[in-house]
C-alpha cells in the first residue's frame, strides 16, 4: 500500500530546474475575471418526483405567485399539489467580456425534498449577480446525470438526481462589468512571490523597453499600456506570452490524516537521519459453543462464546535514512521504512520535528 501512495509521486516528478512559462499561465490581468450569479426558480413537468405541499410550503407559495402574474386567479385556501414541480437555485458564471445574447449554462439544485429532477423543464428565472442586477435570463430542459430505479420496495440510485443541467439555458441581458482603462494594466501573479515579481518585471522590460513595467509588491506588478484600444489588445497579446522563469515553489508536505494521502512537490528534501518503526497488532476472535444439558436434566439450551485475544509486537528496527536531494530520492528512502500510510504520517511529523524533514507540513 505504502508503494502504491507514492506511486503517483513518481509519475508527476519533475526535476528541480525551474523551467520558463507564459506569462498568461502564472499572473492574470485585473478586472478580467468570471463573475458569479445565482437565482431562484421553478422546474416543472416532474413525474411525480417534486416537493411535498407540505414539507416544501415555499414551492406551493411560489408556484401560486407565478400562475398569478400569468392571469391566473387561484380562488382563496385553495390547495396546490406540487408532486410534478420542484423549486432550484440556481447558478450559473459569468465569463469575462460576456455581451447580451450570449448564451451561458446553468445548474439547478433542488432546495426541497423532489426525488429527481429528472425530466423536467426549468421555467424563465433572472439570475443575479452580486450587485443585485440581473444579467442573465435562464429557462430550458434539464440534463440530470444522475440514473435511479425503484420497484417492490427496493431502490438503487447512481449520481445525484437533485441536481441538473441546462447547457447554453441562460441568455445574457447585461453586459459584464469591463475593467477600468487608465493606460495602466495590473498583473496579478497566482502565487505571491518577490523573486518571481522581479523576473517579470525584468522580462517585460526587456521585451518593450525599460520602465514600462514596475513591482508594485510580491503579487501585483503594473504595466503601462497603449490607450488605443486596438493597439492595447496587440500589447496585451504580446504581453501574455512572455516567457518567464518563476522562482521555485517552497518545499510543502499536505497529509490527509483521514485517509493517510500524502502529497509532496518537488523541492521536498530529506536530511541523514535514523528512524525506529515498530508494528503492533491486536487480534480477537470470536468461537460460539453450544452448550447441551441432558435428555432428563430439563435444562435449556446455551450459546455461550470463547473470546480468544493475541497481541503481536513486531521488532521495531533502527534504520538509516539517507540525505535525499530531489523527489526521486525522497520517496525513495520513505519507502525503505517499511510503514503504511498512518505511519509514515507519524514519521514524516517525526522527521519535521527533529529538523530531518525540510519541508512545511501541513495537515488536513
Amino acid at each position: 500500500m505504502r508503494n502504491v501512495i507514492f506511486a503517483l509521486l513518481a509519475a508527476l516528478m519533475l526535476p528541480l530546474t525551474a523551467q520558463a512559462e507564459r506569462l498568461k499561465d502564472i499572473s492574470s490581468i485585473a478586472g478580467v475575471r468570471q463573475n458569479q450569479l445565482i437565482g431562484y426558480g421553478l422546474v416543472v413537468g416532474l413525474d411525480g418526483s417534486g416537493d411535498k405541499g407540505n414539507s416544501s410550503p415555499f414551492t406551493t407559495q411560489s408556484l401560486g405567485n407565478m400562475l398569478n402574474q400569468l392571469g391566473v386567479q387561484i380562488p382563496q385556501g385553495m390547495k396546490l399539489d406540487s408532486k410534478n414541480v420542484a423549486a432550484v437555485s440556481l447558478t450559473a458564471t459569468l465569463p469575462a467580456f460576456a455581451r447580451s445574447g450570449q448564451k451561458i449554462d446553468v445548474t439547478a439544485s433542488s432546495l426541497g425534498d423532489a426525488k429527481s429532477l429528472r425530466g423536467g423543464t426549468l421555467l424563465l428565472s433572472p439570475l443575479k449577480g452580486v450587485d443585485g442586477q440581473i444579467y442573465a435570463m435562464a429557462q430550458g430542459s434539464l440534463i440530470v446525470g444522475g440514473v435511479g430505479a425503484s420497484a417492490a420496495g427496493s431502490s438503487v440510485q447512481v449520481n445525484h438526481l437533485s441536481v441538473g443541467r441546462v447547457p447554453g439555458g441562460a441568455i445574457i441581458e447585461r453586459d459584464a462589468p469591463a475593467a477600468s482603462s487608465q493606460g495602466v494594466v495590473e498583473l496579478e501573479l497566482n502565487e505571491a512571490d518577490f523573486s518571481t515579481v522581479n523576473s517579470v518585471v525584468s522580462a517585460i522590460n526587456r521585451e518593450f523597453g525599460g520602465g514600462v513595467a514596475r513591482a508594485i509588491d510580491g503579487r501585483l506588478v503594473e504595466v503601462s499600456a497603449p490607450q488605443d484600444s486596438n493597439s492595447r489588445v496587440a500589447f496585451l497579446a504580446r504581453l501574455e506570452n512572455i516567457a518567464v522563469t518563476p522562482a521555485k515553489a517552497s518545499p510543502l508536505v499536505i497529509v490527509n490524516a483521514r485517509t493517510g494521502s500524502i502529497v509532496m512537490n518537488q523541492t521536498v528534501t530529506l536530511e541523514p537521519c535514523a528512524v525506529a518503526h515498530g508494528n503492533l497488532s491486536v487480534t480477537v476472535s470470536n468461537t460460539p459453543q453450544v452448550s447441551q444439558p441432558g435428555a432428563l436434566a430439563g435444562g435449556q439450551t446455551a450459546v455461550t462464546n470463547q473470546a480468544d485475544i493475541n497481541i503481536k509486537a513486531d521488532g521495531g528496527k533502527v534504520i538509516s535514512v539517507p540525505r535525499g536531494v530531489d523527489l526521486a530520492k525522497v520517496v525513495a528512502a520513505l519507502n525503505s521504512l517499511g510503514a503504511g500510510p498512518q505511519d509514515l504520517i507519524s514519521i514524516l511529523q517525526a522527521m519535521k520535528a527533529a529538523g530531518a524533514l525540510k519541508a512545511e507540513l501541513q495537515i488536513i
